[in-house]
């Protein structure tokens, strides 16, 4: 089973219902025993940090989520929970979030320009592809052509080491980071069609026992 974290942060029901067509057990659950239990974690998110830190702070997530990775449990974070997972945001003046993966969450820079000279709104709101420049169980029989849904107005700039993919929106920005076992996505995999369920698929078989046949 798969514990989906509802922190009142949004799309926990999306990524459930994504998971249940793929005929994956999982639960929407704030429950610390539950999420204990659970073969692998996701957390989603959509919104502000500040306001999702408070909540998860509330809560005690904050701490059931730290307790987690540090005991091996596999855990993938989309979205805002892509982003919470650093060390701070410049959302909301400055948030310091999770501290779980060394990093900062910054704001898209003004007057972004796309490739062929057009302005480049912000929110980042569309489909891109990833540009991959490690290999990550996560992406396995993705297609490097396959595009995923994007919402956002800021963007992840993890440890260098921890980069998985990037994408160019208005310039490069980290897309997917993160370790075996720990991954974030910036895109939302539940939205994205068959390329985001095969993500969703990798990282249920790992949590159930594919890390064991590298």
């Amino acid at each position: 089973m798969l514990a989906i974290i509802d922190y009142r942060a949004g799309n926990q029901t999306s990524v459930r219902r994504a998971l249940e067509s793929l005929g994956i057990p999982c639960a929407v659950t704030a429950d610390p025993s539950q999420i204990a239990a659970a073969d692998g974690i996701l957390f989603p998110g959509v919104g502000a940090a500040g306001q999702a830190m408070g909540e998860l702070a509330r809560t005690g997530l904050d701490a059931v989520l730290k307790r987690a990775v540090a005991a091996g449990q596999p855990l993938l974070g989309i979205c805002l929970g892509c982003q919470i997972l650093l060390e701070r945001s410049e959302e909301d003046g400055g948030t310091e979030t999770l501290g779980i993966v060394p990093g900062t969450c910054r704001r898209f820079a003004d007057g972004l320009r796309q490739e062929d000279g057009s302005p480049a709104p912000v929110p980042h709101m569309g489909w891109n592809s990833l540009h991959v420049r490690r290999a990550c169980r996560l992406l396995d029989g993705v297609d490097e052509k396959a595009e995923f849904y994007f919402v956002h107005g800021y963007y992840t700039d993890p440890a260098p080491g921890l980069v998985i993919a990037t994408t160019v929106y208005g310039g490069e920005f980290c897309s997917v980071y993160g370790r075996d076992g720990l991954w974030a996505v910036q895109f939302h995999p539940e939205k994205s069609g068959r390329p985001g369920l095969a993500i969703l698929r990798n990282f249920h078989e790992y949590c159930t026992g594919g890390h064991n046949a590298q």
